[in-house]
């Protein structure tokens, strides 16, 4: 077989999003303070950028109402359609050399089914010099490390709502700030919900956490290590006492002797008064709301941005049409060229940001109306794909758009992360089921067993549950079966057989 060179020209369809593109994403997942830190790194760059200082223009407002009043005409007055088409690839920003050259059908459909997920995450910029690549990077901080427990404790729609409120509420030494009675009521739930969510979530790492005062963190360090004797007990009752260092009247509240009291004193001074102090990190920064919400006439819900956050640039023509008149060299001319392009896409970019985190923030308002008008028992499950859906973007905009976006509401201020809740899919296509009830069928399935019905391994519960119209994998249904504690099948069945 003879070895040969020849031409061929072949003919192909693909889209290549460019780094100007790739930046319009990332700049959805930025937080104010990292987005405004970032502009300001662009002002010093770009001698074309200023900021505007006039007055700013009052933010566009969307109407929703629990009732037949919606969104829909509001959105579309503040550039409902325009958000995803400037963040899905147009024409100038698909590379040459991979753009489609068939008849457009496919092409057209490509921007709202592109892989965001390989534009990067986090918020950092690569190879941009701004000072932002170890925003992505940290120590997970004490908030983050509970939340990772709390979301295998099993908890319902609304108990996590009520979890996330109380991990908010802890501080850096891990001592619950929050009046339990005052959540109640902000939340619209019963105050025996805050604190039966709150027992259960003094049982995470590190010991301690969650306590509302010294005494309280010092009992729950002692119950763990099964010391929290009656005579302990009256110790920290009387920590008043010890801090006089009244000897005498600490032996008469704890009816010891001294050697006992200087034993129960040794134990104190092993525990930690301040659990969440092993986590450092950084001094918390004041959050600052991306979105308002608040009651309109009629029970409607009005969504408005909040100005304050959103950096507000021009691109100074004056001084373009200046420097580019003096510009004698290609060199100074491409430099030119290339800051008025950087310069108004940016603007562009800012402004497209803001239009899309207002369409997302209506449309959970549109979808948990009910938590805003009657608490959180009203919680409905909510993910990324419904969003994405109802406001025709891809879902992975949706989640770059809610990650570390904050919004106000009369019942207090939230990360729109919040507002999405887990829910299993029906088998036969009708409703979702929420999690916490598939969970309690599979509980009900392993109580049935100690009636004679079988050990049920974790596949046969997938059978089961499908039969009944859940759609749920063998690995969820492990992962609730651990979250409630429950042994496994192999372990059930060997406790039967030594019962009998």
């Amino acid at each position: 077989m003879a070895l040969s060179a020849r031409l061929e020209i072949r003919q192909g369809q693909g889209l290549v999003i460019t780094p100007q593109l790739q930046q319009a994403i990332k700049l959805l997942q930025l937080s104010n303070l990292e987005l405004e830190a970032y502009v300001e790194g662009e002002l010093e760059r770009n001698p074309l950028l200023a900021r505007d200082e006039g007055d700013p223009e009052p933010a566009p407002e969307i109407s929703d109402g629990a009732g037949e009043a919606r969104a829909e005409a509001a959105l579309d007055e503040v550039g409902a359609g325009s958000a995803q088409s400037d963040l899905d690839a147009a024409h100038d920003d698909v590379s040459p050399g991979e753009r489609a050259t068939g008849d457009g059908s496919e092409a057209g459909e490509a921007g709202g089914a592109i892989d965001w997920s390989k534009a990067g995450k986090g918020g950092t910029f690569e190879g941009d010099g701004d000072g932002l690549d170890g925003l992505a990077a940290h120590e997970k901080s004490l908030a983050e490390y509970l939340t990772d427990q709390a979301a295998l404790l099993g908890f319902t729609p609304p108990q996590a709502a009520v979890a996330a409120v109380l991990i908010d509420g802890v501080d850096e030494g891990g001592y619950l700030r929050l009046d339990l009675a005052e959540t109640a009521e902000r939340l619209g739930c019963e105050p025996a919900l805050v604190e039966g969510v709150l027992t259960r979530l003094q049982g995470l790492e590190p010991t301690g956490v969650f306590a509302r005062d010294v005494a309280e963190c010092l009992r729950l360090q002692l119950i763990e290590r099964d010391r929290c004797d009656p005579a302990m007990s009256a110790l920290l009752d009387n920590l008043d006492l010890l801090a006089r260092r009244d000897m005498a009247g600490l032996k008469r509240a704890c009816g010891v002797d001294d050697e006992d009291l200087r034993d129960m004193l040794a134990e104190l001074r092993a525990l930690t008064p301040r659990p969440g102090a092993a986590f450092g990190g950084e001094p918390s920064q004041p959050v600052s709301p991306d979105v308002f919400v608040r009651e309109g006439p009629g029970g409607l819900w009005l969504v408005e941005l909040n100005s304050d956050t959103l950096p507000r640039l021009l691109v100074d023509q004056r001084y373009h049409a200046k420097v580019s008149g003096g510009a004698r060299s290609d060199q100074e001319k491409t430099f030119v060229a290339d800051c008025l392009a950087t310069a108004n896409w940016l603007v562009r970019s800012l402004d497209q940001r803001a239009k899309t985190i207002l369409k997302v923030s209506s449309e959970i308002v549109r979808q948990q109306d009910g938590f805003l008008a009657y608490g959180v028992e009203h919680l409905r499950p909510l993910n990324l794909k419904t969003v994405a859906e109802a406001i025709g973007m891809h879902e992975s905009t949706v989640s770059r758009v809610t990650s570390n976006k904050y919004i106000a509401t009369p019942r207090g201020l939230f990360e729109l992360k919040f507002f999405f809740t887990s829910s299993i899919a029906s088998s036969s296509g009708g409703e979702a089921h929420s999690a916490e009830s598939v969970r309690h069928k599979i509980r009900q399935l392993i109580d049935a067993e100690a009636q004679g019905a079988g050990v049920h391994s974790d596949d046969q519960i997938v059978e089961i549950l499908k039969a009944g119209g859940v759609d749920i994998a063998r690995r969820t249904v492990a992962k609730y079966r651990e979250a409630m504690r429950i042994p496994s099948s192999v372990e059930r069945r060997r406790a039967m057989k030594e019962a009998v």
